[in-house]
């Protein structure tokens, strides 16, 4: 889901993760090479180089909301010499710049680290780029409100989509471009960090805790997400021999309401698992703020809630569904580009409904002919397949999508449709994907041919007659 700062308007060598293959890996190659600029966001990025990994550590200190860091990346030069390349960075002031050790000319001027090698690194080579920074983070500006990092009455909370990682680090802030990360957090000690992937160590030194996590499946930078806050810790449900684990990270004053809230999210979590495939991460955290959220947000291997969505009666749980979905949609399997967003929330808000479906809620299509019934009443102008940079965020991109999908599989029926879905996330496992290779796939499990499907549900505006399961579309 869009993501959104605290009380903004708007839409945030390591082993392999759990079940990772090396084709998904090889499809991020492939599409990272292949894909140019962002066409919704052609300052963000550069194609001509891919990241390798990203190692940050930072010092935080919450009461002057104080940043420094330094950052490592290792990456590697696309099929041309590079003579020169950029990385997206806020305005920080910059202690240090290298290029493979050596002092490199550069410039940083609106949120763009434009860099020289002393010497052009050679296509395809591999090089590492070290970069210093410190100053007061705060949100990029963006059509939606500020994006990335926000700082809270008490803490920091990181949620960046589609453009917000540049607020905190320097990165090649396109979806496409995914990475292994290990970050390592100083704050003072009654502080606690909260990110995605693992926690390898937690050291205390005098009033400071260093907390450092590595991700080691591929990700891309606006999915890494932090919570810096006082929070109580606990387990969702015992994940047993290959289970699992899941985390909530909440403030004490609201544990009653979150465990009932969240009590059914290893539950999600299991049917999730028989539809989509095996979860694809190490693990699942949720971090809850002591402040509100317009929307909760999705970062790979964690959620972020505001206190809003905490209520001790369930009423945010389609929402625990639908972040939860983003992991295997959005996450492991992520867009090339921003014109493919429906792929991430389209299969989210489907979830929703499988998990309503399957749960004793409203059935897939009760919802879908809600969805419909609205939709119906808005304009229909907007195509799922390329809505534009100010539509892409739009209600109507996430239940159209939902129907899309409600479509598909009306069209399929259920075997053939979970089929398809298991099939996509195991061809495309930490890889990026457009909607071409959507339709592509998906015409492999069809029995009659799909392209008017697509043609009327994704590349039109109009809005198709309702899909009914049992039928055929």
């Amino acid at each position: 889901m869009a993501s959104l700062s605290a009380g903004r308007a708007g839409p945030v060598g390591a082993p392999a993760p759990r079940g990772g293959t090396a084709q998904g890996a090889d499809t991020a190659v492939a599409v990272q090479q292949s894909v140019g600029q962002d066409p919704y966001f052609p300052d963000n990025g550069d194609s001509r180089y891919r990241v390798h990994r990203y190692e940050l550590a930072l010092d935080y200190r919450p009461g002057p909301n104080r940043l420094s860091g330094t950052a490592r990346i290792n990456a590697i030069a696309g099929r041309a010499p590079l003579t020169e390349f950029q990385l997206n960075l806020a305005d920080f002031r910059i202690g240090r710049v290298r290029v493979d050790g050596r002092q490199p000319h550069f410039t940083h001027r609106g949120g763009r680290l434009r860099i020289r090698p002393a010497k052009p690194v050679r296509a395809g080579a591999a090089f590492t780029v070290e970069v210093h920074w410190s100053g007061n983070p705060r949100p990029v500006a963006s059509p939606w409100g500020g994006l990335g990092w926000e700082e809270l009455a008490d803490g920091a909370l990181v949620a960046s989509q589609p453009v917000g990682a540049p607020s905190w680090y320097p990165c090649n802030d396109r979806p496409a471009d995914k990475a292994s990360y290990q970050i390592s957090v100083t704050v003072p000690s009654a502080y606690a960090v909260v990110t995605g992937g693992r926690l390898l160590t937690r050291t205390t030194k005098a009033s400071t805790t260093t907390w450092v996590y590595e991700q080691a499946a591929p990700t891309s930078s606006y999915l890494v997400g932090l919570a810096i806050g006082r929070f109580q810790t606990v387990l969702l449900g015992d994940p047993g021999p290959g289970g699992v684990p899941q985390h909530g990270h909440i403030p004490a004053r609201l544990l009653p309401e979150f465990s009932r809230d969240f009590a059914r999210q290893p539950a999600m979590m299991e049917l999730f698992q028989e539809l989509f495939g095996p979860y694809p991460f190490d693990g699942y955290a949720v971090a809850v703020t002591e402040e509100e959220l317009d929307v909760p947000v999705e970062a790979q291997g964690l959620s972020l809630f505001g206190s809003n969505h905490v209520d001790g009666v369930r009423g945010s749980e389609r929402l625990v569904a639908h972040e939860l979905a983003h992991q295997w949609f959005g996450n492991c399997v992520s867009i090339a580009d921003w014109r493919h967003i429906w792929l991430n929330e389209g299969f989210a808000k489907y979830a929703e409904w499988l998990w309503s479906e399957r749960s004793g809620g409203r059935s897939a299509q009760q919802l879908a002919a809600v969805a419909h019934r609205l939709l119906a009443t808005l304009p229909q102008d907007l195509s799922l397949a390329d809505p534009g940079r100010k539509a892409m965020f739009d209600d109507r991109l996430y239940e159209r999508g939902g129907l899309t999908l409600h479509a598909v599989r009306c069209a399929l029926g259920d075997d053939a449709f979970f089929r398809m879905l298991r099939g996509w996330v195991r061809l495309h496992r930490n890889g990026s994907v457009t909607t071409e290779a959507f339709t592509e796939h998906v015409a492999r499990f069809a029995v009659e041919p799909s392209a008017g499907l697509f043609q009327e549900w994704v590349y039109g505006a109009k809005l198709p007659p309702l899909p009914v399961l049992g039928t055929v579309s």
